[in-house]
């Protein structure tokens, strides 16, 4: 088995188990609306609303972190929440995205573990959040990060977007925007100086041997 598969096979199915764990904690400990989401279904989600009233909270760090529980029906920060068919888009988007992130990954060097860390995390999260999907049409979502800091607070309640958090996630969403970071330092970064020719030497220049050119004396 190579390095690169190893990675793969080890590294993806370990972060869908953690994300699905967490989601299924989150549902079963925290209430939703005031109650247990049982079933957790689309249905259920219309007739309970937001399910932001009314809702367990754990503080991590107060003022900072807390773990709720949200049922987010669309794409992140609740994009496609209106669209009839949204469940066909995302269905469609994540064979999509399946098919370009398993080629990008066939052409890797077996021994390329930078690279291929950074398609297991991005595929992890798509199948992560896919799994929501199948299997209850929302995504379950329970990491909020927010600031009580009153300047930094008031200014960003003064922006466009009129709130102080940052949109709930998950540990899917979590693998899919660090693998994303990762593939831009990559391909912006490292790659680039991979790829820069070497200065103040001569290309003809043999760094062990030598000058190309030189005759073996006798």
């Amino acid at each position: 088995m190579t390095p690169k598969l190893k990675i793969l096979a080890f590294l993806t199915p370990a972060l869908i188990l953690l994300d699905q764990l967490t989601k299924i904690w989150v549902v079963r400990t925290l209430r939703y609306g005031g109650r247990r989401l049982e079933p957790h279904t689309l249905e259920a989600l219309k007739q309970l609303g937001s399910g932001s009233a009314n809702r367990d909270e754990i503080q991590v760090i107060p003022g900072f972190l807390s773990f709720i529980h949200a049922q987010n029906p669309g794409a992140a920060m609740g994009i496609g929440i209106d669209f009839d068919h949204r469940m066909w888009l995302f269905g469609g988007f994540t064979i999509v995205a399946v098919v370009v992130l398993l080629n990008m990954y066939r052409q890797l060097t077996d021994h390329d573990r930078f690279q291929t860390v950074t398609i297991s995390l991005i595929l992890a999260g798509a199948l992560g959040n896919a799994i929501d999907r199948v299997h209850k049409q929302t995504v379950t979502d329970w990491i909020r990060m927010y600031t009580d800091y009153p300047p930094l607070k008031s200014w960003l309640l003064s922006l466009r977007w009129h709130t102080n958090e940052w949109p709930t996630y998950n540990i899917a969403d979590s693998c899919i925007v660090v693998g994303v970071a990762l593939y831009l330092i990559y391909y912006l970064v490292i790659a680039k100086d991979q790829d820069a020719p070497a200065q103040g030497r001569s290309p003809m220049h043999n760094e062990v041997d030598g000058p190309a050119d030189a005759t073996p004396q006798s």
